[in-house]
Order: structure tokens, then sequence, then C-alpha cells
């Protein structure tokens, strides 16, 4: 065996040193509290059967799609879901990619051009800023949820391209939203042209739970939506949500959806079947009961000041330094509660913390006592 380069070792080494070296665990056996799988669609047994019937129905019984959308993995199923969750999402158009990472690498690496300028929110998603590394169009952030760092940055910008504003309505690691009727409005007057990223909003806002922005009835005003079913929908895959014209676009230019084999039959067929079960579930209701029981709580157990203000499936108390937020995420789980620690550099240094995801299926009694052990060891 050759081997192995020094840097890589050195970064490794200081990855432990830092006590932030990440590792791979399997499941472990408790109460739920740090998965996506918010309504607990992803061990859904009607939404399991109706994709195994769907596929029968359409004599698609095949491990893969066999190639590319462009080549021979373009079936009809692909073209009739994507139109279903058009539908759904009221926007003209949908089109499909193997996962959200895949969406926005290929959204923002291919369109912005040259000439064009982003701005992004601080926080934004990895994926999100892997894609604008990749692209040609300039990037600058601005101050978290903060819109009138974003109006000051876009006065003193001088350009003769076009300008983009990305978001997400639900931060994936605050819980938080940005205040997305002002920043509509301004996109809208301003001709920006804003992309809101609706990973942690889709199943948990709204009637259907179809994400905040249709919950606020802003989903008209927007140039793209990302919409991602590995959380809510406890499916895999993705898709951008927009005009005609964006999806002809994507089909031609954005090369994670050119140069990469399609979503596989079996994954539709269950995204179809999660949207249809997300149109009449109860599991929303439950779930929306739970955020607001678990916001009580903290509230009563004068936790609130430890905690990010969110009102979605994301709460999370701050714990600065990586070692003690360890620790006590430890001790959580040595009481059977599964809750993950986010390390630094995954959030910023001294903003580790404990992330509580909450799901429909979770018990009041088993989110009171999460909360008083939680209580117990600050």
């Amino acid at each position: 065996m050759s081997a192995t380069p020094r840097r890589i070792l050195q970064k490794l080494q200081q990855r432990k040193e830092n006590n932030s070296l990440r590792t791979l665990s399997q499941p472990s056996e408790g109460v739920d509290f740090y998965a996506n799988d918010y309504l607990g669609f992803s061990k859904n047994e009607k939404i399991y059967q109706r994709s195994l019937d769907f596929l029968e129905e359409h004599q698609l019984q095949q491990n893969n799609s066999t190639g590319s959308r462009l080549i021979s993995g373009n079936f009809k199923i692909h073209e009739a879901i994507e139109a279903q969750i058009a539908a759904f999402h009221h926007s003209e158009n949908a089109i499909l990619f193997n996962s959200g990472y895949d969406a926005n690498v290929g959204f923002f690496s291919s369109i912005p051009q040259r000439g064009d300028v982003v701005f992004y929110d601080e926080l934004i998603h990895a994926s999100i800023r892997d894609g604008l590394q990749m692209g040609l169009a300039k990037s600058y952030k601005f101050k978290h949820n903060d819109l009138e760092d974003l109006q000051a940055k876009i006065e003193k910008l001088t350009t003769s391209g076009e300008i983009y504003v990305v978001t997400e309505s639900i931060f994936s690691m605050d819980g938080d939203h940005p205040d997305l009727p002002a920043l509509v409005k301004f996109c809208n007057e301003k001709n920006i042209f804003l992309v809101v990223d609706e990973a942690h909003a889709l199943g948990v806002f709204g009637e259907r739970g179809e994400g905040l922005l249709q919950h606020l009835n802003l989903h008209h005003k927007v140039f793209a939506r990302i919409v991602t079913f590995g959380k809510g929908l406890g499916a895999h895959g993705a898709a951008i949500l927009g005009s005609e014209t964006l999806k002809e676009f994507i089909i031609n230019f954005t090369r994670s959806f050119i140069y990469t084999t399609a979503i596989a039959p079996h994954s539709v067929a269950t995204i179809s079947s999660a949207y249809q079960e997300l149109a009449h579930t109860s599991a929303l209701k439950k779930l929306q009961q739970n955020i607001a029981y678990f916001q009580q709580q903290i509230e009563n157990l004068a936790l609130k000041d430890v905690f990010i203000a969110s009102d979605s499936a994301i709460q999370s108390c701050i714990i600065p330094g990586n070692e003690q937020v360890k620790a006590i995420a430890e001790k959580l789980q040595q009481q059977h509660y599964l809750v993950k620690p986010i390390l630094s550099p995954t959030v910023a240094k001294g903003e580790e913390r404990l992330r509580f995801c909450l799901h429909s299926y979770n018990l009041k009694q088993e989110i009171f006592s999460v909360l008083q052990c939680l209580k117990h060891e600050l």
C-alpha cells in the first residue's frame, strides 16, 4: 500500500486535536430527536406499499434507470411525477435531481452567468456554497437574515449583469427563517432573482406541508425553489421548481443533471406516494403540536435563553465548545435520548449546539423528559 500524503495526515490530526473528527456510527436504540424524518414517512407502510403497487402497475420492476435522462433514463414516470410535484407546489414546472446536494450544486454552478452577482446568506447550506464556487458568477455573503445588510451591499454594487439572492426558508442548523415577505418585496422592486431552498420546510409548513413560501402565499413571486425529499417526505431526491425556460436551461447546461444516471424508478415511485400521503396526513398536525409543546416547555424550564428562536422542527441549544457539547450529548444518549451534537467547523466556533429534530411521532412525555435532562446537565 502506498504512503498517505503528509498534508492529509496533518489535517486529520488537527481534527483530532480539536475534538472535531467525524466518524460513522450505526443508528442507536432510543427516542429519536436527531433524524430529519419529521413526519415519520420513511417507515410509513402505506407509502411503501403504494410505491410497490405503482411500479407493478407501470411494469417497472427494475433496479435502476439504466442511464442519464438524456440517453436511456427518461421514463414516463419521471415526467408524470414532475408534473405532480409542479401541481402540488403551484409551479409552472419541476425537474428531478438525485439529491438536494446535486440540485443546489447544479443550479448555482450553471444558472448565474459570468458577469452576474449572487448574494447569499452567511449560513447558507454547504451545497449552495459549493455550487457557487464552481460557477462563473461573483458571489458575496450577507449577514444572517439581515435584510438591511443585504440592501446596503447591493446598493454599493455596480454591475451590468443580473443579481441573484439565495436564502433558505428554514435554516438547517438554526431552524429559523428570514423575513420572507420583506425579502420578496425588496427583490421584486429591484428586479432581483430570488432563489429559496425549502429543504426543511417541506412537510412542516402549510396546510398540506407545501412549504413556507406557499404557506405565506409568496411562491409565485420567486424565481426558483429547491425542494428535497430526504427530510419531510421520507424519500430520496430533490426537485427545482420554476418556469419552463428554467427547466429547458437546466436540461441543456446543468452538469449534475446531464452527466449522471437518472433517479431510479423506485425512488420516483416513493416520491409520488409520499406526496399523495402528504396531501391528507394527520402527521402534519401532530408535528405542529409537538413544535408548539417543545417551545412551551423550554419557556417553562427557563431554557429559552440557550435556544435559538425557531418555530420549525429544528430546535438548537447553543453549548459552546466541541468538548462540552459532546459531553452533554453523550449524557443524553446514555438516557436513550438520541440527540446529536453539531460541532465546529460545521458551525462557527463558539456556536456549537445540540440540534433537536422534532417529529410527529415524538410523545409529549418524551419531549418533557429530554428537556428536563438537558436542564439538569446545563
